[in-house]
């Protein structure tokens, strides 16, 4: 089984990977990124510097059959223009690369909580890779929090959580859990 990561070495690809690893034993990960570089060292992954942009530059490093893959590029940005190139453009990657070779699913990241264009952003490309014969999985956190995240948003996690028992579109959600329900779903297909 052959498993296309993009961007899959950031915090919640690195997670995703490791429950990848756990839940199949045939399955190998071509993790695409710019740098090639991941914390994540596994015989089963293939960590591939690439321009994620060129279609051409990335299928020179892809097996001939691929199986299943997931987007993880994506980030609130201060202008559409920014939006549109750390999202969009992605996501249409994927769903050209997913078309090519026939996968089984494509694994997405939605977002419901951020500045509203990025949610929106987020809430479009679902509709879009939907709209796709390549059926999708995908996972729409909130702030995702765990396995060694330690940044400003992560020292909110306390107060979501109590507002969250009021608002679940603000209940942080940790990361293990966000992997496994993408990973569960994708390989259901």
């Amino acid at each position: 089984m052959n498993i296309i990561l993009l961007g899959g070495n950031g915090y919640i690809g690195r997670n995703v990977t490791q429950q990848l690893l756990q839940q199949t034993s045939d399955a190998v990960l071509y993790v695409l990124s710019r740098s090639g570089k991941n914390q994540l060292q596994d015989p089963r992954i293939k960590n591939i510097a690439v321009d994620l942009s060129d279609v051409t530059a990335i299928q020179k490093h892809l097996p001939a059959e691929v199986d299943y893959i997931i987007d993880f590029i994506g980030r609130p940005a201060k202008t559409q223009a920014e939006l549109v190139q750390a999202n969009q453009v992605p996501a249409e990657l994927m769903l050209t690369l997913a078309e090519q070779y026939q996968v089984r699913a494509m694994g997405f990241i939605g977002g419901i909580l951020g500045p509203k264009p990025f949610v929106q952003m987020k809430a479009k490309l679902i509709q879009y890779l939907q709209n796709s014969r390549i059926p999708l999985v995908y996972v729409e956190p909130t702030l995702v929090y765990g396995n060694g995240r330690s940044d400003s948003m992560a020292k909110m996690v306390p107060l979501l959580k109590f507002l969250g028992l009021f608002a679940k579109g603000l209940k942080p959600v940790h990361v293990d859990a966000v992997a496994n329900e993408l990973v569960t779903k994708l390989l259901e297909k």
